[in-house]
């Protein structure tokens, strides 16, 4: 099957997003499907407000078109609602096309943090992007739950997964400071709730690795703690392996894919009981939730390793894409000359 993924998330940005398209179209291609990622990376862009890391697409609309015919796909996914998302739904609803869309992101709560915009308001833009389409891929159960309260009526399930040759347990020490070593990973940025880690009182040290827009505030406020910038998937295994235990301080994530790389390495979680650390740890005790964080934090030390690897080894990037593959709808096929010629 030909596949067209549009995306408004892509290179450089370094997030979940990415990592998920990426690890699905390799295993997509894995399984004899063809994969075309229609990315910011074709287009003239230019830096989101407050968030340069981000690139929105200038005036997309005529070139994507020219790619998606092009292409000629059998299914077309469109996976943010950015510009070129919002283009590609228009090209689709122009040409009665059947396509599929995900929700990646708690887009609605991201936006009242950082703008003082309701979640109502957006939930409702959210609607009205996703209504034409056949299917939205959800990540978990709950976030499946929470659209259907907003009235999305045509969700389905897209769980994720982690890549368990690079994501391994390893004799690490590449954080070497007092122990125990707490670590966060991930988009610095109001939204993900970092502070809240920072600030805790707990023993040893403190780690983050990423970049955002609430770095340079945090390094000021938080000088104690020690600071890395985005790495590479094999610099950041060895961080989660030379750490004791993996703090994920936000509220709003869907799912939470460092959750599964932190496990992987043999590394337990700490983190609220909300939605994302509820649906990768469930009751399997690879990691510890309490609205008392740092509570979470001391009693994610006592667990043992090897049982955080197992649990992560329920997560295979492989079964997801296959999830994937099964919820997109086939476009209507263009008749070849000989047909046409046959018809006549």
């Amino acid at each position: 099957m030909k596949i067209m993924i549009v995306t408004d998330a892509w290179e450089p940005q370094v997030n979940g997003v990415v990592r998920t398209l990426k690890n699905t179209t390799r295993e997509l291609t894995a399984l004899g499907h063809r994969v075309d990622l229609l990315t910011p990376l074709e287009f003239k862009t230019i830096p989101c407000p407050t968030y340069p890391e981000i690139r929105l697409s200038l005036f997309p609309k005529r070139k994507l078109h020219e790619r998606i015919d092009a292409f000629a796909p059998d299914a077309l996914h469109i996976a943010t609602e950015g510009p070129l998302g919002m283009a590609a739904r228009a090209y689709a609803i122009q040409h009665k096309l059947p396509f599929t869309t995900a929700y990646h992101t708690r887009f609605p709560e991201y936006v009242q943090a950082r703008f003082g915009i309701p979640v109502a308001a957006t939930y409702k833009f959210l609607h009205w992007f996703h209504k034409p389409s056949l299917a939205v891929m959800a990540p978990t159960p709950v976030v499946k739950s929470d659209l259907e309260k907003y009235h999305f009526t045509n969700v389905v399930l897209w769980t994720r997964g982690v890549d368990l040759d690079i994501f391994h347990q390893m004799d690490s020490k590449v954080l070497n400071t007092a122990r125990p070593i707490f670590l966060y990973v991930g988009r610095v940025a109001v939204e993900k709730n970092v502070e809240a880690f920072l600030k805790l009182d707990l023993p040893g040290s403190k780690w983050v690795a990423g970049e955002g827009p609430a770095l340079a505030e945090l390094k000021s406020r938080y000088p104690q703690a020690n600071y890395l910038g985005v790495l590479s998937q094999a610099e950041l295994a060895k961080v989660y392996a030379a750490a004791d235990v993996f703090v994920f301080p936000s509220r709003t994530d869907t799912f939470g894919l460092v959750l599964l790389e932190a496990l992987a390495c043999g590394t337990p979680v700490a983190a609220y009981p909300v939605t994302g650390p509820i649906d990768v740890l469930g009751d399997g005790g690879a990691g510890a939730m309490n609205e008392d964080l740092r509570e979470a934090c001391l009693e994610a030390l006592k667990i043992d390793r090897d049982h955080a690897r197992a649990w992560a080894e329920r997560f295979s990037w492989a079964a997801a894409s296959e999830q994937f593959a099964a919820h997109l709808k086939p476009l209507p096929r263009k008749p070849s000359f000989s047909e046409k010629s046959a018809a006549a």
